[in-house]
């Protein structure tokens, strides 16, 4: 009767060493995939931001920009001449920026 208990004991053991290296392999592999995750995340500030300009920055960058669109609407005379340098305008900006003002972290 002994025996039969041990070794039932020892197949329930067993399997549980089984389930064990198996639980541990998934958690292996989940904080592998975590951390890989982590670091090709992008690193935000603070504020959730990744690139950060200064209030008198940003404002400069929309300051400017209005003026140019202003300047644009008004000296053109051209409508469909307007809405094409306006576009482009909106495209161009961002990289202008990046350009004038560099990618600060």
């Amino acid at each position: 009767m002994s025996k039969e208990r041990a070794k039932r004991r020892a197949e329930r053991l067993a399997v549980l060493e089984q389930e064990k290296a198996v639980r541990a392999r998934r958690v292996a592999r989940r904080e592998r995939r975590e951390s890989l995750l982590r670091r090709l995340k992008p690193r935000f500030g603070r504020d959730g931001r990744l690139y950060h300009r200064t209030r008198r920055q940003r404002i400069g960058i929309v300051v400017v920009t209005l003026l140019a669109v202003v300047a644009v609407w008004t000296l053109i005379p051209d409508l469909p001449l307007r809405i094409i340098l306006t576009a482009m305008l909106v495209l161009a900006v961002p990289a202008l920026v990046v350009v004038v003002l560099g990618r600060r972290a």
